[in-house]
């Protein structure tokens, strides 16, 4: 039906079931020109999607390939974080910089509250999952929301399983420089041993976002 998003491994497709007319997001990702490595990536997210079904995360149906591409079917969620955040000072009548009235404060907080729960999900697994690429256009908003949950996690591309067995006792390490940098942690971009501390660094960033504070400041 249209296009509601792309980025550097695919285009999101809002489609429409033919029989029932139900709605679903469908990624398309063409991997003809890809390397091994960007071509292990982007299986990687299938595998990564079977793992967290979860109402934490966008919910995962199913894939398929066509001719050079993969496809994967996924729950339509209306709109991003990021879309929310555009128009929120807008819709309270703010300018940049004034505080937040009461009202305003508290949708932030429940915003706020159930990222921390989704992503709290990832890390209570076993073995836990790192998210690595969290940020505004990576939340989600539900487009049919069920027991008061309305935001939910995407793009699992470069999630990770997190053993501390392996990835803190040894000389192995997770991947450096990954993720968008500006929500990355210092030691990813520096290449040092990381764990599931470095999404709560990202989640300190969308939450100045969130809030309006510069949280980039106050870390660095």
């Amino acid at each position: 039906m249209s296009v509601i998003g792309s980025g550097g491994f695919g285009t999101v497709l809002r489609v429409k079931h033919k029989s029932d007319g139900q709605l679903f997001a469908v990624k398309c990702i063409q991997f003809n020109d890809f390397d091994e490595k960007e071509t292990e990536n982007v299986l990687k997210e299938v595998k990564n999607l079977e793992k967290v079904k979860s109402g934490y995360v966008v919910q995962y149906y199913h894939s398929w390939r066509e001719t050079g591409c993969l496809y994967i079917q996924m729950e339509f969620c209306s709109h991003s974080l990021q879309n929310i955040l555009e128009v929120k000072p807008q819709v309270f009548e703010r300018q940049a910089g004034d505080p937040m009235d009461l009202y305003e404060y508290f949708i932030s907080c429940e915003i706020f509250r159930q990222i921390l729960e989704c992503v709290q999900y990832l890390h209570e697994l076993n073995p836990p999952v790192i998210h690595r690429d969290l940020k505004p256009e990576n939340i989600l908003i539900a487009h049919n929301v069920r027991n008061g949950r309305f935001l939910k996690l995407c793009d699992f591309g470069l999630a990770t399983v997190h053993d501390k067995r392996i990835h803190y006792k040894t000389t192995r390490k997770h991947t450096a420089d990954i993720g968008d940098m500006r929500y990355q942690a210092p030691e990813v971009g520096q290449g040092r041993k990381y764990g599931h501390k470095s999404d709560i660094y990202s989640l300190a960033l969308i939450g100045g976002n969130i809030f309006d504070v510069d949280l980039l400041y106050i870390l660095t």
